[in-house]
């Protein structure tokens, strides 16, 4: 891996397809104002007629991305809404979206928007500088009976605490300086301010729908999970409007007064297949047009068939957590033992697409804030079992929890990553109690709500291009899901996020993974790629590493006459 030639690394994001290949360039963004983007008139494009079905791995567990932040919840919600800003499909810097240009206000202690005029919700009520207001103050003051200790919620992952932790967060306020302009205010610094608005977290509902469907209080279930009446059915001003949600089917339909570009479907449909070879045979008979993820099993079928398949360069990491608050996990060289166990190379060789790289680390090589120096604990059985022994470990039962039936970008395979990893374990020297969870039936909240775990299996997939965004969501703040109390660290990754983007920023996040190599409060084991398929009936998909991935945007080949 090669060394960053200035001091931010660039980062190039690249897509493979049987027959072509789509070259995206990622680098730093800028607080600049941006010109807003030329778009074809709505009526000057033909209506969409075309309907579309694509396959997913796994349920969504909502669709108020405010409360949920897994892949397929925003997979939907990226059709129905939108946020101030977007990310720009070549540069990744962020681009004008419901906000057509900004300005950095006291050395990035706050940022003024000025807002698209002549855009209306999905409901037909106005989008304005109050809707913005309204719903950050919805995420700012979100109560603690629905987001728990609101690890789980990018508002605080992004903000580090809500109204009611005045000590953590660094949220100041959002005033409506015009019908169409609209300020937000920081208490400190935020680097990454604008990138973090990208989140799918941060797109803007409408407040008529936010208040008819009581979205504070969550008195429905969907998936394994409890939701409001508003989560059933999200009112945005995306190009697609919510239609419809059952278990395995999410129906949207075309919004006809979209701002933007309409594009070619009419009718979209998410399918759930949660076994790999399901969804092959969906796509395989014409069932669906396409599907996400790809898993090493079928990629070789894939192509065989003729199918395209288009790679995402790797920006994410999965990883073993390690739940500190189980008293042996405290210990330093349990941790280590835990590491030198774990047989990476073979993990990824067996259960990851090729090209998935093995890590030491989780900042992606192509951020800035990848150490180079650190190599982490490496692959060594013997050694494993020696460093166990001199530990505190005295064959404690240590629960195992990991996923089923549920294929992730970042993770096609759990059940055999599970089953290696925990052979490797095994043959150190630990007690392992396997605890396998349908993911659909709530994995996530079992991890990070309760602490009776002792290792878990996820994985991060990164949401925007800066260091920020790996490190902080895990070790900013503490959590339930690995039970640590390192203030220095907090205090270290909350430094780094304030420093203006130049070789002391690169510095210090080098610095974040060389300390997280060193005090292993989890184990990264891989940087994946993940992929998915089309038919032949595609001819653009919108491939993002981010999974920014709009349908609007998708190109379909004429229908046979």
């Amino acid at each position: 891996m090669q060394s960053p030639a200035g001091p931010l690394r660039k980062v190039t994001w690249r897509a493979v397809a049987l027959s072509a290949v789509v070259l995206l360039v990622t680098t730093a963004c800028t607080a600049t104002p941006l010109p807003t983007p030329t778009t074809t008139a709505p009526s000057a494009a033909p209506a969409p007629t075309a309907t579309f079905n694509f396959g997913t791995g796994s349920e969504p567990m909502g669709f108020d991305p405010a409360l949920v932040a897994d892949t397929e919840s925003y997979r939907v919600s990226r059709q129905v809404l939108e946020g101030l800003v977007t990310i720009d499909p070549v540069t990744s810097a962020p681009a004008p979206s419901l906000a057509t240009k900004w300005t950095e206000l006291d050395n990035g202690l706050g940022y003024s928007f000025d807002l698209r005029p002549d855009v209306k919700f999905q409901d037909g009520t106005a989008f304005d500088a109050a809707a913005v207001c309204t719903n950050f103050q919805r995420w700012y003051t979100l109560p603690p009976d629905i987001r728990g200790d609101g690890s789980a919620t990018m508002f605080k992952q992004v903000f580090r605490g809500f109204a009611d932790e005045p000590e953590y967060t660094i949220y100041q306020g959002c005033s409506v300086d015009g019908p169409l302009k609209v300020t937000l205010s920081l208490k400190v610094r935020l680097t990454d301010f604008l990138q973090a608005l990208t989140l799918p977290a941060f797109a803007i509902s409408s407040p008529a729908a936010l208040t008819a469907g009581t979205a504070n209080v969550l008195d429905e279930q969907f998936s394994g999970k409890k939701i409001s009446r508003y989560a059933q059915h999200p009112v945005g001003t995306g190009p697609f409007t919510f239609t419809s949600a059952t278990v395995g089917a999410v129906t949207m339909n075309a919004y006809p007064n979209y701002w933007g570009e309409k594009g070619e479907i009419k009718t979209l449909n998410f399918k759930t297949f949660d076994q790999p070879d399901t969804r092959f045979a969906a796509l395989d008979e014409g069932s669906i047009d396409g599907f996400d993820p790809v898993t090493p099993g079928n990629f070789d079928k894939l192509i065989k068939n003729g199918k395209q398949v288009l790679q995402r360069d790797p920006f994410s990491v999965v990883y073993l957590g390690i739940n500190q608050k189980i008293p042996v996990l405290a210990d330093l060289k349990v941790r280590e033992a835990i590491a030198g166990s774990i047989d990476k190379a073979t993990l990824v060789s067996n259960y990851f697409i090729a090209g998935t790289a093995a890590t030491a680390q989780f900042i992606p090589p192509k951020l800035s804030g990848f150490n180079n120096a650190v190599e982490g604990i490496p692959y060594d059985p013997a050694k494993a079992k020696a460093v166990l022994a001199a530990s505190s470990y005295k064959g404690e039962e240590l629960k195992f929890y990991y996923p089923t039936n549920a294929a992730r970008p970042y993770l096609p395979l759990p059940e055999k990553v599970y089953a290696q990893i925990a052979a490797n374990l095994t043959a150190t020297g630990f007690n392992i109690k396997p605890v396998p969870i349908p993911w659909n039936e709530g994995y996530v909240p079992a991890v990070t709500g309760n602490e009776d775990h002792a290792l878990s299996l996820l994985g991060w997939n990164g949401s925007y291009a800066d260091p920020d965004n790996f490190v902080g969501p895990l070790f900013g703040s503490p959590t339930k899901l690995l039970g640590m109390d390192d203030p220095q660290l907090v205090s270290k990754i909350t430094r780094a996020r304030s420093i203006p983007d130049g070789p002391d920023r690169v510095a210090a996040y080098e610095a974040i993974s060389k300390q997280l190599a060193a005090t292993v409060p989890a184990v990264p084991l891989a940087f994946p790629i993940s992929a998915l398929a089309l038919s032949s009936r595609v001819v653009f998909y919108p491939l993002s590493p981010v999974l920014n991935e709009v349908f609007n945007k998708v190109k379909l080949a004429p229908a046979p006459q």
